[in-house]
């Protein structure tokens, strides 16, 4: 299939997977035209790509689970490669949960303090009265 095509299977641009292929990710063969011809895998792979990047990794962290699927694996994430960067990627969001939990608490602390803090003022002006 052209490129056309498969950005219209994939639910993405040309653009966009002639960008994945600058970094490595798809690989287009080349009619006697010049045309990029892509086949049934790489729509497997530009899925995959979309798939990763939706849930915020990075092209980096992609390349494993694309080379796990063109090594003849029915998921990219089988692959030692792709466990490790899942393992860190996972890590790396609990410690981002862990600090947004802090955040919250910090906030949480506040803003209790500032409704005693206005109701105290408020009981003090009524006193007054």
């Amino acid at each position: 299939m052209r490129i056309g095509e498969l950005a219209q299977r994939a639910g993405t641009s040309a653009r966009t997977l002639r960008y994945y292929e600058s970094h490595g990710l798809v690989r287009p063969g080349r009619s006697a035209n010049g045309y990029r011809v892509y086949d049934e895998a790489e729509l497997r792979v530009v899925h995959e790509i979309r798939a990763l990047l939706a849930v915020g990794f990075g092209l980096d962290d992609i390349r494993p689970f694309v080379a796990c699927l063109r090594a003849g694996n029915s998921s990219g994430d089988v692959c030692p490669d792709s466990v490790a960067v899942l393992r860190r990627k996972l890590a790396e969001v609990d410690d981002y949960l862990d600090r947004l939990g802090a955040v919250r608490r910090q906030l949480h602390d506040q803003l209790a303090r500032a409704i005693a803090h206005r109701e105290e003022t408020c009981l003090r002006t009524r006193r007054r009265d």
